[in-house]
């Protein structure tokens, strides 16, 4: 399978729809590493135009691929390994074309905002049964901004629970998904 994953601080919303960065958590790029090294994912992308941001994140991934951690936490390391800090969406995409030899579909995932070029997880996982090259998008914050939406190829459909409660913590999501997409239980 040539998924891919990407973690986006920007552009995304705040609570009052207010265009932001958001600031990197080291919960995410643990837990979002750890669940793309368990699904075969063959990069993830965190993806922040902030300098103090990327350096924050790059400094995590030293201390678990090369510094104390690396020896601590083997495991950690191995998963850590599959991040790439990266300043944008475009410069993700061009390294996954230039690994690939083709453009990746662009599949956004949206929360509450279902719009045109909807896909079902199921349809999705067809198409990266046959090889497709995909980057699935998580927004931060409150989620991913228009722009990045109406640029994907694809919008995942929601995770929906039981109830219309539908704030899942993008960790959580990602696990979610990552499932249904590459895990062993169609």
């Amino acid at each position: 399978m040539r998924l891919y994953i990407g973690l986006i601080h920007y552009p995304v919303y705040n609570k009052n729809e207010e265009v932001i960065a958001s600031a990197i958590t080291t919960l995410d790029l643990h837990d979002m590493a750890r669940v793309a090294k368990t699904y075969e994912v063959r990069q993830f992308f965190v993806i922040t135009p902030l300098e103090d941001q990327q350096e924050l994140a790059q400094r995590v991934q030293r201390h678990w691929t090369e510094g104390y951690g690396a020896t601590y936490n083997p495991l950690r390391k191995e998963a850590i390994e599959l991040v790439s800090v990266v300043s944008s969406l475009s410069e993700a995409r061009s390294e996954i074309e230039e690994r690939e030899g083709e453009p990746p579909l662009c599949v956004a995932t949206d929360a509450a905002r279902q719009q045109g070029r909807g896909i079902s997880w199921k349809a999705l996982r067809d198409l990266l049964e046959q090889e497709k090259t995909a980057i699935l998008l998580f927004g931060t914050a409150w989620g991913l901004h228009k722009t990045v939406i109406e640029g994907a190829d694809y919008v995942l459909e929601p995770i929906w629970g039981k109830r219309d409660y539908n704030h899942l913590s993008v960790r959580s999501a990602a696990a979610i998904l990552l499932d249904r997409l590459a895990g062993r239980n169609p």
